[in-house]
C-alpha cells in the first residue's frame, strides 16, 4: 500500500493567461489532517476543484489511493471515496434532510426504472444515525433545506460528508459563515474524523482553528505551494509570513 492516500505532481490550472494554480506538488498520508491556507486568490479552492474534478486540470497528475486518476466529474470522485464540503454546499433547497444526505445515492425498496420506489424510511433512519454520530442537531429533518438557517444548512452538508466518509474528506472553508456554537460543532466533527482515521484536507483562513485541528499546514501564495510545515514546528507568525511573502518587513 502506498504511503500516501493522495498525491499531486505538477498540478496546474490556467484560465487563458491567468495561472490560478502552478506546479502544485502535494502529499497527504493515511489518517493525516492537513490544512491548506493562503490569502484570497492564492489558489486554495482551485486546488480543491482540480482534485475533485469540478474542473479539469491543465496539467499534472493526481494519484489517489495508490493509482493515477483522472475523474470525469465530482460524482466519479465521490464514488472513488472522496467526500467534499464545497463553499457552495451543493444542497437541494426543495428537498428535506434525508433526501439531501442521500442525494445521488438513494436507497430503494425496489429499482425498476421510472417505477422505482424510494425507501424513505431507511433513508430517514440512517440520516438520524448520521446526525447522532456527528452531533448535528436539526429540529425537524423533514423540513426543506430552504427553510433552514445558514448554520443548519452548513451542518447538513458537513454531516453528509462525515457520514459517508470512506477514504478522504475535503472541507473548503466549512465554518466561514458560522457562529461560535456551530463552529465548535463542526470542529468536533473534524476531531471525530481524526479518531476514525479518516484523512482530511481543511481549507481555512482561521489560524486558531488550523493549529487546533491539523497535523500539517500547507501554504499557497499566488497559485503556488510555498511551504509545508508541521504545526508543532511552526507558529502563526511564520504562517502569516509565508502567506504575505513578507519576512522581517522585507518582501520575499
Amino acid at each position: 500500500m502506498s504511503e500516501f492516500i493522495l498525491e499531486t505532481r505538477g498540478l496546474t490550472k490556467r484560465y487563458g493567461g491567468v495561472h490560478a494554480l502552478e506546479d502544485a506538488n502535494f502529499t497527504l498520508r493515511h489518517g493525516e489532517h492537513v490544512a491548506v491556507v493562503g490569502d484570497n486568490g492564492a489558489g486554495k479552492s482551485t486546488f480543491v476543484r482540480q482534485i475533485t474534478a469540478v474542473e479539469q486540470r491543465t496539467a499534472g497528475d493526481v494519484i489517489f489511493d495508490g493509482a493515477s486518476v483522472n475523474f470525469a466529474g465530482p460524482l466519479q470522485a465521490r464514488e472513488a471515496g472522496i467526500e467534499t464540503v464545497f463553499q457552495t454546499l451543493a444542497l437541494a433547497d426543495d428537498l428535506d434532510v434525508p433526501s439531501n444526505l442521500f442525494l445521488g445515492r438513494e436507497l430503494f425498496k425496489f429499482k425498476l426504472g421510472p417505477f422505482s420506489v424510494l425507501d424513505r424510511k431507511a433513508m430517514r433512519e440512517k440520516t438520524m444515525e448520521a446526525l447522532k454520530i456527528t452531533a448535528v442537531k436539526i429540529p425537524n429533518v423533514d423540513n426543506p433545506i430552504r427553510n433552514m438557517s445558514g448554520g443548519q444548512r452548513q451542518c447538513v452538508s458537513i454531516a453528509r460528508t462525515a457520514a459517508f466518509a470512506s477514504k478522504l474528506v475535503i472541507m473548503d472553508e466549512p465554518t466561514a459563515a458560522l457562529g461560535v456554537q456551530e463552529t465548535a460543532q463542526v470542529e468536533n466533527i473534524i476531531r471525530g474524523l481524526k479518531d476514525r482515521g479518516v484523512p482530511l484536507i481543511l481549507v481555512s483562513h482561521n489560524l486558531r482553528q488550523v493549529f487546533d485541528l491539523v497535523d500539517r499546514i500547507v501554504v499557497f501564495r499566488r497559485g503556488r505551494i510555498v511551504a509545508s510545515l508541521r504545526k508543532d514546528e511552526t507558529d502563526g507568525n511564520d504562517i502569516v509570513s509565508y502567506i504575505t511573502g513578507v519576512k522581517g518587513g522585507v518582501e520575499a
